[in-house]
This record gives C-alpha cells, sequence and structure tokens, in this order.
C-alpha cells in the first residue's frame, strides 16, 4: 500500500471523501459554497458537541452510503508533536477504512487558530505508511492519495525539503533494521553504504586487511567465525563553510548475532537480525544531513560484523588488544557489541578529533527491562550534551533517559589477567557497565554520550508514528538536537 499525496490547484470534479481542518473556534461561514446547508448543518452540530473537548480528534459524518466528510479537529495546545500524530492518527484511519482517495481542503487549514504546520501533519502520515513487504510474493499495488487543494502559502517549500529529507533518511533506517541476516550480510551492508556517494557523501571503507594493520583487534575478533567480511566504513559529509571539527556518530552493526561461542537461546534468536539498528541510524542520519545539506560537518562510523559459532570463532577466556592498546579478556561472546563500539570510539576519535561523540547500539537486554519501549538509555561525559539531547527527544516524541555513570562500577569490569573485561560477571547494572566498558576507550576525554536502544529500535506493535517493526529511532532525535544546537 502506497501514499501519495497530490497537491492540486483546484478541485476536479466531486470528491465522495472530503476533509477539513477545524478547531472549537472556526466560523461555518467559512464553507458556504463548498458544501450545501445539509453539510454545513451537521458540521456546525458536531463543533457545537465538541466546545468542551481537550484533545485533538479524527472525526466523520457520513453523507452517503459511500460518501464521508472528514473532520480533523485541532485542540489549541503547545505540542510541537500534534500535527504528526495528527497526520498519522488520519492515515491510519483512512487505510482502515478502505478509502483510497480523499480531497482535504487546505483553505479550512489555513482557517484555523491554532497554526499548526500541514507540512507537518502530511509527514506523519508519511511515516505511519511506511511497510516493508520486498519478500511478499503477493503485493498489493493499491495507492492511497491525498489530494490537498491547496491554498495560498498553504505549503513552505523550506519546511517540506527538510521534511523529506528526514522521511528518506528515517526510512532508510527501517529498510536496513528490516532486511534479514542472510541478505543484508556486511559485505552487502558495506555495498549499499557506497550508494550514499550519489548523495554528495564521502564513504570510506576498511576491510578485514586494513583493520589488522591497523589494529581493530576487538572488532575483528567479534567477526572471525563467520564466512562474511568485516568492515568499518566511515561517511563523512562537510556541509559547513569553515573547517570546523566534525560532529560525530558511531553505530554498532552486527548484521546478525547468535551470541558466538556464547550462544544465545532459539527463542527469539530470529529478532538479532536487527542488532545492526544503531549503524542504520546513523546511515539514515548521514543521508538526512546530505539530502537537506545541513551547515555542519558531520562523520558517521560503523562496524559492520557477523557474530557467528565458525571454527575459528572467538572464544570465552580469550584475551584481544584493541585499537587503543587496552587489553580485553573476553568472558562473554555475546557481550560482542562492545567490542565494536570500543575499537570504533577510539579510532573515531584519534582520526577525526571531532567535537562530540555520540554512538547508538542495540547494546543490553537490560535496558528493555529498566526502560521498555518507551525510552532509550542515555549514559555520557557532559552533562550539557545530555540535556540537549533530552530537550530534542521531548520535542520529536523520541525520548531518552540519563542513567549514571561512576568510578564504583569500574571494579565490576576489572580483569586480573587483562586491562578490562567485556562482562560483568557480579551481576546486576548490565547496561551501566556496558557503558562503563566504553567510557574507558574515550582516550582523550572527548565528550561522548552513549544511547542505548535496544527497546526502541524495533517494535512488535504499532504507536503514535511508528507502523510497527523497524521504527527508525533516532534519526529524528538527533537530527532536532544538531537542528537546534548546531546550525
Amino acid at each position: 500500500m502506497t501514499l501519495k499525496i497530490n497537491y492540486l490547484d483546484r478541485q476536479k470534479g466531486s470528491s465522495k471523501n472530503t476533509a477539513l481542518f477545524l478547531d472549537k473556534e472556526s466560523n461555518i461561514s467559512d464553507f458556504r459554497g463548498i458544501f450545501d446547508d445539509k453539510i454545513n448543518n451537521k458540521i456546525l452540530n458536531f463543533l457545537k458537541s465538541n466546545k468542551k473537548t481537550q484533545k485533538s480528534k479524527i472525526a466523520s459524518l457520513n453523507l452517503e452510503f459511500d460518501q464521508k466528510v472528514m473532520i480533523i479537529l485541532i485542540v489549541n495546545k503547545n505540542d510541537s508533536q500534534q500535527a504528526e500524530q495528527l497526520g498519522s492518527k488520519f492515515y491510519d484511519y483512512i487505510k482502515g477504512n478502505d478509502i483510497d482517495n480523499v480531497l482535504i481542503l487546505g483553505s479550512s487549514f489555513s482557517s484555523i487558530k491554532n497554526k499548526i504546520k500541514l507540512d507537518e501533519f502530511l509527514h506523519g502520515a508519511e511515516l505511519k505508511s511506511y511497510e516493508f513487504n520486498l519478500y511478499k510474493t503477493k503485493k498489493t499495488n493499491k495507492i492511497i492519495n491525498f489530494n490537498i487543494l491547496k491554498s495560498k502559502n498553504i505549503i513552505n517549500e523550506k519546511i517540506k525539503t527538510k521534511l523529506d529529507a528526514i522521511l528518506k533518511g528515517v526510512n532508510l533506517t527501517r529498510d536496513l533494521v528490516s532486511e534479514p541476516g542472510n541478505i543484508l550480510t556486511p559485505d552487502e551492508y558495506t555495498k549499499r553504504l557506497l550508494k550514499l556517494k550519489k548523495h554528495g557523501l564521502k564513504i570510506t571503507v576498511y576491510d578485514k586487511k586494513k583493520l589488522k594493520n591497523l589494529g581493530l583487534n576487538a572488532l575483528l575478533g567479534v567477526g572471525q567465525g563467520s564466512i562474511n567480511g568485516t568492515y568499518l566504513v566511515t561517511i563523512e559529509w562537510n556541509g559547513a563553510k569553515s573547517k570546523s571539527k566534525p560532529l560525530a556518530f558511531v553505530g554498532k552493526g552486527v548484521c546478525f548475532d547468535t551470541g558466538g561461542i556464547s550462544l544465545k537461546p532459539a527463542r527469539f534468536m530470529e529478532e538479532m537480525t536487527y542488532d545492526m539498528a544503531g549503524s542504520a541510524v546513523v546511515a539514515g542520519l548521514m543521508k538526512n544531513f546530505a539530502l537537506r545539506k545541513a551547515k555542519i560537518n558531520a562523520v558517521g562510523v560503523v562496524g559492520l560484523v557477523e557474530n557467528m559459532p565458525g571454527g575459528n570463532a572467538q572464544k570465552p577466556g580469550d584475551i584481544v588488544k584493541s585499537y587503543s592498546g587496552k587489553t580485553i579478556e573476553i568472558l562473554n561472546t555475546d557481550a560482542e557489541g562492545r567490542l565494536v563500539l570500543a575499537d570504533a570510539l577510539s579510532f573515531t576519535e584519534k582520526k577525526f578529533k571531532p567535537q562530540f561523540m555520540i554512538d547508538l547500539a542495540t547494546l543490553t537486554g537490560a535496558i528493555i527491562v529498566c526502560l521498555g519501549e518507551e525510552y532509550a538509555g542515555l549514559f555520557s561525559n557532559d552533562d550539557n550534551i545530555s540535556k540537549k539531547i533530552f530537550k530534542a527527544g521531548e520535542k520529536v516524541g523520541e525520548k531518552v533517559w540519563r542513567l549514571p555513570l561512576h568510578e564504583n562500577y569500574d571494579k565490576l569490569i576489572n580483569s586480573k589477567i587483562a586491562d578490562v573485561q567485556n562482562i560483568n560477571y557480579a551481576g546486576g547494572a548490565g547496561s551501566i557497565t556496558a557503558a562503563q566498558f566504553l567510557k574507558r576507550f574515550i582516550l582523550n576525554k572527548t565528550s561522548w554520550v552513549h544511547l542505548d536502544i535496544a527497546g526502541m529500535a524495533f517494535s512488535k506493535k504499532a504507536a503514535n508514528i511508528n507502523p510497527g517493526g523497524a521504527t527508525g529511532y533516532g534519526v529524528r532525535l538527533l537530527n532536532k538536537f544538531i537542528e537546534d544546537n548546531y546550525e
């Protein structure tokens, strides 16, 4: 099913299904000449009965057997997400009622006193309309048409361009996370990232040979049981006029995680196709920056690997020397994401000397126990950036919750025979000790934020602007953070 948005300068023929925007102060005289007196009276009665309504909502006035007037009632309140969430609800209503064409009266939008943006309303509908049906042999070719009857200045082209870039970034992330592990191997993933060059991004690929020469042994160790390649890929965008230090985004890209020799239980292992969601957010975010010509310098760094229990696989008890020079005792091969990020973070800090680094990873099941599917866990050495990300999350509905870091947690991951061990065997504080592990690989006091998105990257239920499945969580959050603070 495809959502198509068409902009009309004038109405062509009659429409069986019409939608209009109203608030509780709307004047019914605004619609004289559009509807007949019978319909106008129905709309007037609706407004009278909803004078005390506290929430925005979608309502339908049935006129004939197959004819409806849909009212999108806007409640005047300071809610930055109201337009997108209403767009999402409206799309659900249209799809659920098997409507394939609706005429949306742009003039009605102009008349409401609460000036939410039509662009954002349509953006919410587009985000909700995402489907991943690439592998279904029987596909529906149904198209849902939103026909927007324009009025003067109703569409802001600058805002529309920005929202289109965000949509394409989010949907790239969703597409990557939705792909099965036998298709999106590290080798295939690398090829897809190289295609981003056409948008003006600089892509550099480090394969096994280059990684070995550089000493990224923690990353290489995770992938040594797989027949597929292991890669580190950098994605650069230079949109600032100055040669300022880049803003860095680092993603965990474990394309499939069996747990390795520390094998996971079979139940729900199929969900480990989305263990590369952190890297997918980085890819989607960087595409968004390029498409909207963001006035920043930014770099995305992703470690792409497959964690398999092959004959050459890393074993519990192994010790590896990371890119930082620190040695790591591998007590559990299923704590592999932190090994990927350890090398990626140290590499990013040394090579690019960024203003800050933000990493994203489906890192721990413990964060789901703690925060469920409502918040991503945030850990940081920088209070100021943490507050800014929190505010950005509140604005776009991609929430974060900060959890502590403290040197007292270090004793839980100190190794007797190496510099650090990759899990806490004492028990408890699973997400915190994972973040505390990563902190050890920030070598030059660079501002750093770790986002554990294990509960947010994929959802079995549809909610808000997400259709269910891969959510694309993180792209809109970090785009807003950058937009508000660095452009």
